[in-house]
């Protein structure tokens, strides 16, 4: 079955930077687009960053432009989301998404999420 295992969360400084990994398996990597969202407490799971099936196109959410990177390598089956200059208002739990097409129909992935605090 399709699993999605986020890791590198934690807590840090403002200013300072985290690097995320999302572990997945259980389907063709490299025919899907991955992305990464989050959610703070008390407000909407937003978009924060989406990777092509060969990194050709990314595209970012307006939180973190110019500040985080996403990445993958396909061979590991693995997504990176780099964060720079993180700022309080970063802080939330992370989660590793895939949507895939089935019969017409999408289906969503999750990961487990990874809590991400930007405190002093």
């Amino acid at each position: 079955q399709v699993q999605l295992v986020a890791s590198g969360g934690g807590l840090v400084q403002p200013g300072g930077s985290l690097s995320l990994s999302c572990l997945a398996s259980g389907f063709d990597f490299s025919s899907y687009a991955m992305s990464w969202y989050r959610q703070a407490s008390g407000k909407e799971r937003e978009l924060v960053a989406e990777i092509s099936r060969f990194s050709d196109t990314t595209k970012y959410g307006d939180s973190g432009k110019g500040r985080f990177t996403i990445s993958r390598d396909n061979r590991k089956q693995m997504v990176h989301l780099q964060m720079n200059n993180l700022k309080p208002e970063d802080t939330a739990v992370y989660y590793c998404y895939v949507e895939m097409w089935k019969n017409g129909a999408p289906y969503d992935y999750w990961g487990q999420g990874t809590q991400v605090t930007v405190s002093s």
